[in-house]
C-alpha cells in the first residue's frame, strides 16, 4: 500500500467507521456466538501472498462484527462506559502515523512535553491541589498510565520501596525480606479486584476493611485494623481509598481516612477510575474533598471523558517517589537533558518502557469539546441515571440497592437471589440490552450503567420497559413453579392420607375377621390404640 492508496483506503475506512457508529443502534448489542467461533472461520496460517483491502473489509463485516459486543450501542448498560469520540479517533490515527515510542524526552520531545501540559490542564479542571501539578518547577505532576490497575500497582510498588528504604536507613540490619513479610496494605471490601492483584504482584498482604451501610470505608474501621496489626508486629504502609466503587459507585470517606494516613505516615492512593471524570463539574467536586491528604490520585479519562482507551491519568505529589522506585539508567537510554531539571522522562514512572503518544487524544478532545462540553456530557449521563432510578422506584416489585450519585443504578426484584439471577439471565439472553450484576452484602444485584455517547432518554425508557417485561415473565414462571410444587405436595399429601385410611381399614378388617373366626383372640394394646386414635372417615366417629 503506497501513500496514494492509503489516502483512498483511509477515506473508505473513515466512512466505514462513521457508518458503523451511526448505525450501531440497529446492531444486536451482544453477539450470537459461542466460544471458539472464530477459529474455523480464519485460516490456520498467514497468507503467503498479499490480499486485497476489499477482502479484508468484507471479512471484518462477515467474521469480526458478528462476534463484537457493541460497547457504544445506546442499549449497552453493562460495566462502566468506555469513552469514544470522533476527535479522539482522529488523534489516535495521528498517533499511529507518528508512531513514536515516547519513553524519554529525547525519544520524542513533543510526546513528553504535551503529556506534562495536558496532565496539568486536566488537574486544573479537577481543581486538584497545586502539589499535584508539575507547573514549571513543581515537585508533583501527572503521568498517563495504561489503566487504573497499572496506576494502583505503580503506587503500591513506589510506596513499598519508600517504606523499605526508610526502615533500612533507620535500622541497617533489617533485610528487605524481613521488612516485606511484615508489610500490610489496606483497602475497602468494596475495592476493585485490581487492588488485590497489586498486592499479589507486590508480594505484600492486603487486608479488606469492612465498609459501612453505604458501602464506604470509614475511619473507625481502618483505625481498628491498623492498631490490631501494629500490636501484632506488622508494618502498615499503604491504603487505597476508592471514589466510585465498581459494584455500586460508593465513596470512601476521604475526609476521615486521609488524616489517619497522614498521622500514621501511610501512603494514601485514591482510585477514582470511573467517578473521577465527574469532578470537572462543580456540583460533584465535593466528592473529591480530602484528596489533599493523598500521595497519589488516579482516574480514567478513557471511561467517561470521551478520550478513547487507553488513557489513565495518575498524579503524585512527589515525582521522585516514582522515579526513585523504578529508575534504571542503561547507557542506551541516557540523553544530555535528563538531569537538567527542565523536563520529565516518563519511563521511570510506569511499568513498561515504551509508551504511545496518548496525550494527543486529550489535546484534541479538550480543545474540540471544551470544558463546558465535557461537563454537559457528564451531566446528561447523571440525569439519565436518575431518570432510570425514578422509573425503578415507581414499580413496587423492584428496589434500589445503593445510593445513586452519578451514572450507575443498582437495583433488583424484591425476592431471592435466584429470582434476580433468573431475571438477568432472561434479560441478557434476549440480547436487546446488556447488563452485568454485582454482589452487595451477599445480595445478587443488577447494575444499570449509562454508557453510550449517543444514549438518550428514549433508550433508557425502552430498556426499562424491556426489563419490566422480562421481570413479569420471570415472576410468572416462578408463580407457576410454586403452583406445581404446591400441587405436587398436595398430591403427595392426598396419597399419604389414602394410604393411611386404607391401612386402617385393612387392619380393622383383619382384626374383626380374626375375632369372628378365632374367638380366643383378644384385643391387643396395639389394636386398642389403633381403634381409639384412628378416625374412620366413612363413619365419622372414633372408637
Amino acid at each position: 500500500m503506497n501513500a496514494s492508496e492509503f489516502r483512498r483506503r483511509g477515506k473508505e475506512m473513515v466512512d466505514y467507521m462513521a457508518d458503523y457508529l451511526e448505525g450501531i443502534e440497529g446492531r444486536q448489542v451482544f453477539p450470537d456466538v459461542c466460544p471458539g467461533y472464530l477459529r474455523s472461520l480464519i485460516p490456520t496460517t498467514a497468507p503467503q501472498e498479499p490480499e486485497t483491502f476489499e477482502a479484508i473489509i468484507e471479512d471484518v463485516e462477515k467474521i469480526i462484527m458478528p462476534g463484537v459486543t457493541h460497547w457504544h450501542s445506546p442499549y449497552f448498560f453493562a460495566y462502566f462506559p468506555t469513552a469514544s469520540s470522533y476527535p479522539a479517533m482522529l488523534a489516535d490515527m495521528l498517533c499511529g502515523a507518528i508512531g513514536c515510542i515516547g519513553f524519554s524526552w529525547a525519544a520524542s520531545p513533543a510526546c513528553t512535553e504535551l503529556e506534562t501540559v495536558m496532565m496539568d490542564w486536566l488537574g486544573k479542571m479537577l481543581q486538584l491541589p497545586e502539589a499535584f501539578l508539575a507547573g514549571e518547577a513543581g515537585e508533583g505532576g501527572g503521568v498517563i498510565q495504561g489503566t487504573a490497575s497499572e496506576a494502583t500497582l505503580v503506587a503500591l510498588l513506589a510506596a513499598r520501596t519508600k517504606v523499605t528504604r526508610h526502615l533500612q536507613a533507620a535500622s541497617p540490619e533489617l533485610t528487605q525480606a524481613a521488612i516485606m513479610e511484615k508489610l500490610v496494605a489496606y483497602a475497602s471490601d468494596q475495592a476493585h479486584s485490581s487492588v488485590e492483584k497489586a498486592g499479589l504482584i507486590g508480594g505484600v498482604r492486603l487486608k479488606a476493611i469492612p465498609s459501612d451501610g453505604k458501602f464506604a470505608m470509614r475511619a473507625s474501621a481502618l483505625q481498628e485494623a491498623l492498631e490490631r496489626d501494629k500490636a501484632a508486629g506488622l508494618i502498615p504502609f499503604f491504603v487505597v481509598a476508592t471514589l466510585g466503587t465498581t459494584s455500586c459507585c460508593s465513596f470512601d470517606n476521604l475526609l476521615e481516612v486521609g488524616p489517619i494516613c497522614h498521622e500514621e505516615g501511610l501512603w494514601l492512593h485514591v482510585d477514582a477510575a470511573y467517578a473521577g471524570s465527574a469532578f470537572i463539574c462543580p456540583e460533584f467536586r465535593h466528592l473529591l474533598n480530602g484528596v489533599e491528604f493523598a500521595d497519589s490520585f488516579n482516574f480514567n479519562p478513557h471511561k467517561w471523558l470521551l478520550v478513547n482507551f487507553d488513557c489513565s491519568a495518575m498524579w503524585v505529589k512527589k515525582r521522585t517517589d516514582l522515579t526513585g522506585a523504578f529508575r534504571l539508567d542503561p547507557v542506551y537510554l541516557r540523553h544530555s537533558h535528563q538531569d537538567s531539571g527542565l523536563i520529565t522522562d516518563y519511563r521511570p514512572g510506569q511499568l513498561p518502557l515504551g509508551r504511545r503518544f496518548r496525550s494527543l487524544k486529550m489535546w484534541f478532545v479538550f480543545r474540540m469539546y471544551g470544558v463546558k462540553g465535557l461537563q454537559a456530557y457528564i451531566r446528561k449521563h447523571v440525569q439519565l441515571a436518575h431518570a432510570f432510578e425514578a422509573l425503578v422506584r415507581q414499580d413496587a416489585r423492584f428496589e434500589i440497592c445503593a445510593e445513586v450519585t452519578l451514572g450507575l443504578v443498582c437495583f433488583r426484584l424484591k425476592g431471592s437471589n435466584k429470582l434476580n439471577e433468573a431475571l438477568l439471565e432472561s434479560i441478557n439472553s434476549a440480547k436487546k440490552i446488556h447488563l452485568v450484576p454485582c454482589s452487595l452484602r451477599d445480595r445478587f444485584v443488577l447494575r444499570f450503567a449509562i454508557c453510550s455517547r449517543t444514549v438518550e432518554l428514549a433508550h433508557v425508557q425502552l430498556a426499562w420497559e424491556h426489563i419490566q417485561e422480562m421481570a413479569a415473565a420471570v415472576l410468572r414462571a416462578q408463580g407457576e413453579e410454586k403452583a406445581e410444587m404446591q400441587n405436587g405436595w398436595l398430591g403427595k399429601e392426598e396419597r399419604r392420607k389414602k394410604r393411611t385410611v386404607n391401612s386402617y381399614r385393612q387392619d380393622l378388617t383383619t382384626y374383626i375377621g380374626d375375632c369372628a373366626y378365632t374367638p380366643h383372640i383378644q384385643e391387643t394394646p396395639k389394636m386398642s390404640r389403633l381403634l381409639k386414635s384412628r378416625p374412620d372417615p366413612a363413619i365419622g366417629k372414633r372408637r
